[in-house]
């Protein structure tokens, strides 16, 4: 599990977002949607939201949004989030610099706090024929 994990981050493999260290040169005029979706495994007492239902961003910018979650049980609880992106094409322009996704999460009893996540997509996906069209983009 660990070297697929890797490999998907690296590739883009099944719409996962890749992984980067820093913001790229260049933004372009071009701009997408970006729309979240929060889901929550059955049985795990969080409260996950989304930032917003979605943003407008500009291809090359650097971008943040927070999620809240609430641990609304007794008991501190850890989670990790699993995340990739849809259409799975766009996996491999969506990189994420910063996000509450890399790490185990604890949250103490009835605890909130926000995760945040710093993402850029790739003005590179408009040279690829399977993404130069898409106009949004669901993390």
């Amino acid at each position: 599990v660990p070297l697929y994990r890797i490999f998907c981050q690296v590739t883009g493999f099944g719409g996962t977002p890749t992984r980067g260290e820093r913001a790229m040169s260049g933004v372009s005029e071009r701009s997408i949607t970006v729309r979240f979706n929060a889901d929550t495994a059955p049985g795990l007492p969080w409260d996950f939201r989304t930032p917003a239902t979605s943003m407008r961003v500009q291809l090359g910018a650097n971008n943040l949004a927070a999620f809240t979650a609430e641990n609304t049980s007794d008991a501190p609880i850890l989670g990790m989030a699993t995340y990739n992106v849809t259409p799975h094409a766009m996996g491999r322009y969506f990189t994420k610099i910063q996000c509450f996704c890399f790490e185990q999460q604890w949250l103490k009893p009835h605890e909130r706090v926000n995760m945040p996540v710093s993402f850029i997509i790739d003005p590179a996906m408009l040279d690829d024929p399977e993404t130069r069209n898409l106009q949004e983009v669901t993390l």
